[in-house]
């Protein structure tokens, strides 16, 4: 057939009616075997598809939910984006992406697609709302937002976390035990909550081995690569610089590890290096990079399932939902130098 197959031509192929058709796979429950299977057999032969913009107008839903990220082209999200995919297609819901690149009106444009009903839900995951007055109040207690991974002060969304503070202070303590006293961190982007978060686990655990954190050793970050260069040079112009680096995120990481070559310094002889996401190239990095795994895929799963939740008419979940991390040890770490 040239034009695209409707439900009334598989009811004339099978002899059926419409409506035992649209029943069918619309896996309404009322139409019995061996009926069933002959119209999906069809339906499949006949390369039928539903007519999307018909089902959303009697639905009045788009069927789509935006999953909103800081930067699409960072390697973190795509595992996040298969579960929270995965997930979706199972309830019949598309995912679009969406990327603010920390532009406060790109982010507006993004909730006024939800607000305009272009997509049903939100999963968002740049730890912040836009800086406008009384945004917060406007977004709250209308269309579905689940918070994935990130915080945002004064905003009661659903969440779905893992503990930053405590993989944070493991991540450090891995690094106390090789012998490390002279211990740098490269942050996030102080004060959003997750930075603060994992800057906090690092001040405990070296506040716990009674280490001191001199001047200089906490350098303000943004996530990105070239972010981690150029802190490092700031780190070893200082007059006593470290023997090991803690960093907020892999890809900072990977920034820091390639301005140490630059400067002629051995990973892990001279310097050890932490990071934080478990990002699928730290293991291909060398030397493979010791750094705190997220369980992403779940954590997609996770939030996708929460919203499904919220767009079905469920009631929104007083406490996050808390997935658990593991520090992967690997070829970036060695005991400190003597």
């Amino acid at each position: 057939m040239n034009e695209r197959p409707k439900i009334k031509d598989i009811a004339e192929r099978l002899g059926v009616s419409a409506a035992t058709v649209s029943r069918a796979l619309s896996d309404s429950g009322l139409v019995a075997e061996p009926t069933l299977s002959r119209i999906r057999d069809m339906a499949r032969e006949m390369n039928y598809r539903p007519n999307v913009s018909a089902r959303n107008l009697r639905t009045q839903k788009a069927m789509a939910v935006l999953m909103v990220v800081r930067d699409v082209g960072n390697p973190f999200y795509l595992e996040i984006l298969k579960g929270v995919e995965a997930t979706a297609r199972a309830a019949g819901y598309s995912v679009l992406m969406g990327n603010t690149e920390n532009d406060s009106d790109r982010e507006i444009e993004y909730f006024d697609m939800l607000r305009d009903g272009h997509a049903d839900g939100m999963i968002l995951m740049t730890g912040k709302l836009p800086r406008r007055e009384g945004f917060v109040a406007s977004v709250e207690g209308g269309a579905p937002i689940v918070v994935a991974l990130e915080e945002i002060q004064d905003a009661a969304f659903p969440h779905v976390m893992i503990d930053n503070a405590a993989a944070a202070r493991n991540a450090v303590e891995h690094l106390i035990g090789l012998g490390h006293r002279r211990i740098a961190h490269v942050s996030g982007p102080v004060p959003e909550i997750m930075s603060v978060d994992r800057r906090d686990g690092y001040r405990a655990a070296m506040q716990a081995a009674g280490l001191a954190i001199p001047d200089g050793y906490e350098q303000r970050g943004d996530y990105l690569l070239h972010t981690g260069q150029r802190l490092c040079r700031a780190l070893f112009e200082l007059p006593e610089p470290p023997t090991a680096i803690f960093v907020a995120n892999d890809e900072m990481a990977f920034g820091v590890i390639h301005e140490l070559r630059k400067l002629g310094l051995d990973v892990p002889g001279q310097v050890s290096v932490v990071g934080f996401d478990d990002l699928f190239l730290s293991e291909a990095f060398y030397p493979p990079l010791t750094t705190v795994s997220q369980p992403r895929t779940d954590i997609g799963r996770a939030a996708m399932t929460m919203l499904l939740d919220l767009l079905s008419g469920g009631a929104t979940p007083r406490k996050p939902v808390m997935l658990p991390t593991t520090l992967k040890v690997r070829g970036t770490t060695a005991p400190a130098p003597k």
